[in-house]
């Protein structure tokens, strides 16, 4: 019997501490990732802006060719929408639409998850001249993850993180070949 009481009070003690330190860790994180591209400002900005072009450097359009894509109304301008849907787990189903250009400066979008989970959050890049032919290009993201499931942030920042990183390498490489 003391053994089977060992037994619950370690699972009871395997269940709680996780969900005691989901009540201490945010339950809403940022990433930000930065690349210099060596071209001037208004080149890049004048790519990045329209969301069709993301489709040649984003890491999770690159994950499957098979993803089928809707857009809704003029790229590059504020209420355009790319829409997604993927069987890819890692792709999934959403979209993306411009909510506010800064023009050369920055674009704010805001992604609209759909599966595999649903969220709505903000996201944004930025251009800012370093030299005449050098461009610094900063990616972010804003999440939220509601409690218990907040225990993740740290891991879905870091993968996040990751393929932004991914996605700046590539845009750095296709904008040097132009």
């Amino acid at each position: 019997m003391k053994i089977v009481k060992r037994i619950l009070i370690g699972v009871a003690i395997l269940v709680a501490v996780p969900l005691i330190v989901g009540l201490l860790v945010r339950t809403d994180f940022a990433v930000e990732r930065e690349v210099i591209i060596n071209k001037p400002k208004d080149d890049v900005f004048n790519y990045v802006r329209y969301l069709k072009n993301h489709d040649n450097f984003s890491k999770w359009a690159t994950m499957d060719p098979q993803t089928k894509k809707d857009y809704r109304g003029t790229d590059g301008t504020v209420g355009f929408v790319s829409a997604w849907e993927s069987d890819n787990q890692d792709v999934g189903k959403g979209e993306q639409e411009i909510k506010k250009i800064t023009e050369g400066e920055r674009i704010d979008v805001e992604i609209r998850m759909r599966s595999p989970f649903q969220s709505t959050d903000p996201a944004y890049m930025t251009t800012e001249s370093v030299a005449a032919n050098q461009t610094r290009v900063r990616s972010g993201y804003l999440g939220k993850m509601n409690y218990p499931t907040n225990l993740l942030c740290p891991l879905i920042a870091n993968k996040i993180g990751k393929d932004m990183e991914e996605g700046l390498t590539n845009l750095k490489a296709v904008l040097e070949r132009q």
